[in-house]
């Protein structure tokens, strides 16, 4: 800040408090406006930030309940096809007769497709390295938290618990004595309980987060027509 003294000579010593006042009153008045220009740049950058994160967490809401609706389908047809194949074992019928039954519950084939949603992160890291995290109201950035944290954990819980209940190698064996017809139908039936656990698991572990991120931030839903993610 440049201070230019005064150019008339003070005589009194009220003329040197009513320059000593000019300047203070300058000083504090460039104060203000700096600390409110900075003021409105902070509001602005958390305002920025909280909408790409709330987009952010809509498009990953979409997305949950997009691969809620496909895993439940697959789970519910998978489903069928164990029972039906339980049925079949528990009463000997032929390998001719299993097959008529899968054809007829899987035309398209066996096939696992269950899904988990790509959830997004960008906006929060990039929020979070240009420090405009620091500038949200503390309540909404512990929701935002709750939120990415749940993510993080459900990813990671749920591909940790497939290899438990799945046997991938065991599955890709079976479905090609079955594509040969050249299977034991208990075999097969040991396979498509696999699968159903993994659907099943997936499917609930899908609503949970689900119903995690709407408590974290209620006021937030999946947007309308929003495109699902590629999986």
């Amino acid at each position: 800040m440049h201070l230019e003294p005064p150019n008339t000579r003070l005589d009194s010593f009220k003329d040197f408090a009513r320059h000593y006042l000019m300047i203070v009153l300058s000083i504090l008045t460039a104060l203000g406006l700096e600390a409110w220009i900075e003021h409105a740049h902070h509001a602005h950058a958390a305002a920025t930030a909280s909408a790409q994160i709330e987009a952010e967490i809509r498009q990953n809401l979409a997305d949950i309940d997009t691969d809620i609706a496909h895993d439940s389908a697959r789970m519910r047809s998978l489903e069928k096809l164990r029972n039906q194949l339980e049925t079949d074992v528990e009463s000997h019928a032929t390998i001719t007769v299993v097959q008529q039954h899968i054809r007829q519950l899987a035309p398209d084939g066996i096939d696992l497709d269950w899904r988990w949603p790509v959830l997004r992160r960008e906006a929060w890291d990039v929020t979070v390295a240009n420090q405009s995290a620091s500038w949200i109201a503390v309540d909404r950035l512990r929701s935002y938290s709750a939120v990415y944290a749940a993510q993080e954990a459900s990813t990671r819980l749920i591909f940790m618990d497939v290899p438990s209940i799945f046997d991938g190698p065991q599955m890709q064996n079976a479905l090609l004595d079955a594509r040969t017809g050249d299977y034991q139908p208990r075999e097969l039936l040991h396979v498509v309980n696999q699968m159903c656990g993994v659907t099943s698991e997936a499917t609930h572990a899908l609503q949970g987060l689900a119903q995690r991120i709407h408590t974290a931030v209620p006021d937030l839903a999946a947007a309308p027509g929003t495109a699902p993610a590629t999986h």
